[in-house]
């Protein structure tokens, strides 16, 4: 299955349901520029997340890092933490997605010392998973396994799957990593994600800056440093390159027009519209909704 449009609410939170039908749990291949958006948006969810990259490489961003993922290589996105992912160079990159639910991960009375703290930790975003490394070499067999089972189905293949999901569980908690919770890390995730509400909230209205700041208890300036720092742009582009995301659903409607559209999505020209559309997707409103037309 490939999910060519990521459903997100305000939070930026995923709202794709990640399970089998018997199973929390799902796993796909994703080609990057099959998504609506030409790439996979920034968003999160509370699964844990595991990338095998099949071809090509990606460009991900998990929170402030980025990372390129190379052919044959994974990674390990952890529970709540923003995360996008873009093509490097070669277009029709893929990769397999692995989302689990860290309560699938191991027993109810392991849970809580052997998965929790983990998923909890403020220092481990993401975890490199390199081919050349034979404990990340054996964590990627599984996962492409795993993707096997899903759709083959044979006997037992549930019984099959939790146990090589335990075995990757302990490949991961056995290689070193050294756990920490700041506080800090803690309260400038949860102000990153109240600003982009705000922003998800109001994205049609006239955003000022001042607004954003406020919602996450923040100066104009702090507000700023934020974005940069871990968005990698100003406030004011994402709440533009915002508005062109959604303006690609909007135009994918038989009913909808340019100009409705530009005004729906918090443009106050159409023309300005046309021209940053052009700029962001190498074509213009128009001609986008004709070909999605044809799809």
């Amino acid at each position: 299955m490939q999910i060519k449009n990521f459903k997100i609410d305000q939070n930026l939170k995923e709202l794709t349901p990640h399970r089998t039908v018997v199973l929390p749990i799902a796993c796909y291949e994703t080609t990057i520029n099959q998504n609506i958006h030409g790439y996979i948006p920034l968003h999160w969810h509370d699964e844990i997340q595991f990338v095998l990259m099949v071809k090509g490489e990606s460009v991900f961003q998990v929170n402030e890092e980025r990372i390129v993922v190379k052919e044959g290589d994974g990674l390990f996105i952890n529970s709540g933490c923003l995360h996008k992912a873009e093509e490097v160079n070669q277009p029709g990159s893929m990769y397999i997605c692995l989302n689990v639910s860290p309560h699938f991960v191991l027993s109810p009375e392991l849970y809580t010392t052997y998965v929790y703290p983990y998923v909890q930790a403020t220092n481990l975003p993401c975890i490199y998973l390199d081919h050349h490394v034979t404990w990340a070499k054996n964590s990627l067999e599984a996962i492409t396994q795993i993707h096997q089972l899903i759709h083959q189905k044979p006997s037992f293949y549930e019984i099959t799957i939790t146990m090589k999901m335990t075995s990757i569980w302990k490949n991961l908690i056995l290689n070193g990593f050294q756990l920490e919770h700041e506080q800090t890390e803690v309260v400038k995730s949860l102000r990153m994600k109240q600003m982009l509400n705000w922003i998800h909230e109001h994205y049609g209205e006239k955003v000022k800056l001042d607004d954003i700041a406020k919602a996450g208890q923040l100066s104009r300036s702090e507000c700023c440093r934020y974005f940069k720092k871990i968005l990698k742009k100003s406030p004011v582009n994402y709440v533009t390159e915002y508005r062109i995301q959604q303006s690609l659903i909007l135009l994918q409607q038989e009913d909808s027009n340019v100009t409705e559209v530009a005004y729906q999505v918090g443009f106050n020209s159409t023309s300005y519209f046309i021209d940053t559309f052009r700029k962001s997707m190498k074509m213009t409103p128009l001609t986008y909704k004709r070909k999605a037309a044809k799809i």
